[in-house]
């Protein structure tokens, strides 16, 4: 009997969450279009692993030994509108993950959820997979705050509306909270939070009350905040007090404080002028 079949170890998309390769859901999908095998087979979503098990993703056998000391960092990126979050956009659109760079070493950077092109602000990204299936999963109500520019007319009564909640194509949504937070004409700004992360959904609740959104920012995810500090295309890396907040909003313990941090200057992130940047720069 293969060994990845029996009960024991941890389902493969969790494993190899733990190690860094990518968020759950992400490797969930990679299991599903058959990229990834398990002693030469092609792996099936559930199937349980050990470290005794040869892992291929793409044909490349991966390493599954967890390092004695486990790399966890959590960085907040300020994402400019015009770049998507996928490591390869087929229409040629540069990606988040060639303005982060690449993580010193075999860990890779996980998003936290998605931001889509035309969206900016803070995105969240970490080389620890089951914070980030924690952080994105519905059960822990993580809020996400927005700051959206509103195209046309807003009364109370759309203001009722996407507080009590409409009807979406996947489902009723509403907002936790909402405000206004200035402007004129045409153009109002609101502060909008809610506590899930399906595609598209801010832009959809005002469509569904008959205002469009002519901009769209996340302001905070969790404890986090984006601040006016860090500007934009440019990442800092997350204090240790937002460290331990946000494993502590998921049921998570921490990572031990390092001996030493990376600093202001890590290691360098290449923007695709091929001009090289780094955090608190």
């Amino acid at each position: 009997m293969n060994r990845a079949s029996t009960r024991e170890g941890e389902r493969l998309q969790k494993y190899l969450a733990n190690l860094g390769y990518g968020s759950r859901r992400e490797i969930e999908r990679w299991i599903a279009d058959g990229r990834i095998r398990v002693n030469g087979r092609i792996a099936t979503l559930g199937q349980r692993v050990s470290r005794t098990d040869r892992i291929q993703m793409g044909g490349r056998t991966i390493a599954t030994r967890t390092p004695a000391q486990p790399v966890q960092r959590l960085i907040v990126y300020n994402k400019p509108e015009g770049e998507v979050v996928t490591r390869r956009d087929p229409g040629g659109h540069p990606t988040v993950f060639q303005s982060i760079g690449r993580f010193p070493g075999r860990a890779r950077w996980v998003a936290v959820g998605r931001l889509d092109i035309n969206t900016s602000g803070l995105l969240l990204l970490t080389t620890d997979g089951e914070l980030a299936n924690r952080l994105m999963h519905p059960s822990h109500q993580i809020e996400r705050e927005y700051a959206v520019r509103v195209l046309g007319k807003v009364d109370e009564t759309m203001i009722r509306r996407l507080r009590e909640g409409v009807d979406l194509a996947d489902g009723p949504a509403r907002f936790e909270r909402i405000r206004e937070a200035g402007g004129e004409g045409a153009n109002r700004w609101f502060h909008v939070v809610l506590r899930e992360g399906r595609n598209r959904e801010v832009r959809r609740l005002w469509e569904a009350v008959g205002a469009r959104v002519s901009r769209l920012t996340r302001l905070r995810y969790g404890p986090i905040e984006l601040g006016r500090q860090l500007r934009t295309g440019r990442w800092r890396e997350a204090t240790r007090a937002e460290l331990e907040a946000v494993y502590r909003d998921v049921g998570l313990a921490p990572p031990p404080p390092r001996a030493r941090r990376l600093g202001k200057r890590p290691w360098p992130a290449t923007t695709r002028r091929g001009r090289k940047r780094h955090a608190g720069r």
